[in-house]
């Protein structure tokens, strides 16, 4: 299953964001590590927040990866949230086929 961890930045997520970068990286490489985090990356422009797409057998690993990142930890993060993703085009797609 899939599942999208999202993030809504506070107003000043960029000018603090450096303090807390290494670690929230750090920890954003251990999932994938893991074989937990499949993509991640902030939104630009602007950039108020971020997706991350974990795929689990269940919503913890990506609310066990919230609750332990500085960048919430620190109060970057206004709001997250998992999602369960159902994808149809791609990466963990569905049994949907191609249209012919």
């Amino acid at each position: 299953m899939l599942y999208a961890l999202l993030y809504e930045y506070t107003d000043d997520y960029l000018q603090r964001r450096g303090e807390f970068k290494a670690a929230h990286l750090k920890l954003a490489w251990e999932a994938q590590a893991r074989g937990e985090l499949m993509l991640s990356g902030a939104y630009a422009n602007p950039s108020d927040g971020a997706l991350m797409i974990f795929q689990c057998n269940s919503p913890e690993p990506p609310r066990r990866f919230a609750a332990a990142d500085p960048f919430v930890k620190h109060g970057l993060v206004k709001r997250w949230k998992v999602r369960q993703w159902t994808t149809v085009v791609g990466l963990g797609r569905g049994p949907t086929e191609p249209p012919k």
